[in-house]
């Protein structure tokens, strides 16, 4: 007999009592701490996958695991409800939970920005509002499509304000019986009547047991620039990991990385210590940029990879540059990425 994972479901009928039985999601609500309140989405894929989605984080991945090894860095923060959101400055960092995916945007990314005089956006903190933004009418459906038991999550995110931008995000989480990759699909449109700036980056991040000293980074990149004197200094080193070290000061490189045939950039993370390989695969057309931070001290052990629409520092400083992605009034864009992990 096959394995579980390859049979239909007329094959699997006779055996079990239910699909849940095998692979399954569902919806619960967090019910202690700072994370009270907060609506939840377990993933169990039946084939060693498992992740959690935070319906009111932004639809953000948090804990995930393969096989029972942990994916994910999780910060000492933990899960934050949106109502504590600090919006200014660096504050976004008291509620910063890690977790495999993070959405940073929708209008800024990286360096807050004060508010200056009667700007319309008001004050840019750190990495924007996405990640503290619940969704909307989400929907989670576990049905047979084209011959796979496929898990779905759909829900919107709006970054809205009267008298500025109206932007909408329906984002597509899903996975599948058999599968060892996480997909999300975001479309993003304007919904107002005037053009809206548009930052968007997938701050996903690897911790330990996957992250460690025998760690190291691959990918097809065309270049490979630091983002500031620190990262210079450790250029030559950007694809290998080091111990938890006190003191380390985070590196960022921004890597111009050479799509595949399929139009999908790839950058893996690969450990024989645990014996995986998480791969990193994005859509470049729309995501053409893409930043690894690396932080490799005590508690704050963590390699982020993130595709993205732009670089992290800030919506005045990607204007200057000529690298501001703009929305239209009711245009509409797709991003497309694809987290995959496998026995190395």
């Amino acid at each position: 007999m096959n394995s579980h994972t390859q049979m239909t479901a007329q094959q699997l009928k006779p055996y079990i009592g239910a699909m849940k039985q095998l692979a399954g999601a569902h919806n619960s609500v967090l019910d202690d701490g700072l994370g009270r309140g907060v609506r939840v989405a377990d993933f169990d894929n039946g084939s060693g996958l498992s992740f959690q989605v935070l319906l009111d984080r932004g639809m953000d991945i948090g804990r995930a695991t393969f096989k029972g090894i942990p994916l994910s860095y999780l910060t000492p923060v933990g899960i934050v409800h949106p109502a504590y959101y600090e919006p200014d400055g660096f504050r976004w960092l008291r509620s910063f939970g890690g977790g495999l995916l993070t959405g940073c945007g929708l209008s800024n990314v990286g360096t807050p920005e004060a508010e200056s005089g009667m700007r319309l956006n008001g004050p840019l903190g750190q990495h924007g509002r996405l990640s503290n933004t619940p969704a909307e009418n989400p929907s989670l459906s576990e049905n047979w499509e084209d011959g796979r038991y496929c898990l779905k999550l759909t829900g919107l995110l709006r970054e809205v304000s009267f008298f500025a931008e109206n932007l909408e995000c329906r984002r597509t989480i899903s996975t599948a019986l058999g599968s060892n990759c996480i997909t999300i699909c975001d479309r993003i449109a304007n919904r107002g009547v005037r053009p809206a700036p548009l930052m968007l980056l997938y701050h996903i991040n690897a911790g330990f047991p996957l992250l460690g000293e025998q760690a190291l980074l691959k990918a097809k990149a065309r270049s490979t620039t630091p983002r500031n004197a620190t990262a210079a200094a450790g250029l030559a080193a950007w694809a290998s990991c080091q111990p938890p070290t006190a003191g380390y000061v985070e590196q960022c490189f921004y890597h111009d990385i050479e799509p595949d045939a399929d139009g999908l950039a790839r950058m893996t993370l690969s450990n024989p210590d645990c014996g995986l390989k998480l791969e990193v695969a994005y859509r470049k057309i729309e995501l053409p940029f893409f930043t690894q931070w690396k932080m490799m001290g005590q508690q704050e052990y963590v390699m982020g990879l993130e595709p993205a629409n732009c670089h992290p520092d800030g919506q005045s400083v990607e204007q200057q540059n000529g690298t501001l992605k703009t929305l239209q009034p009711d245009e509409t864009i797709e991003h497309f990425l694809k987290i995959s992990v496998a026995v190395k």
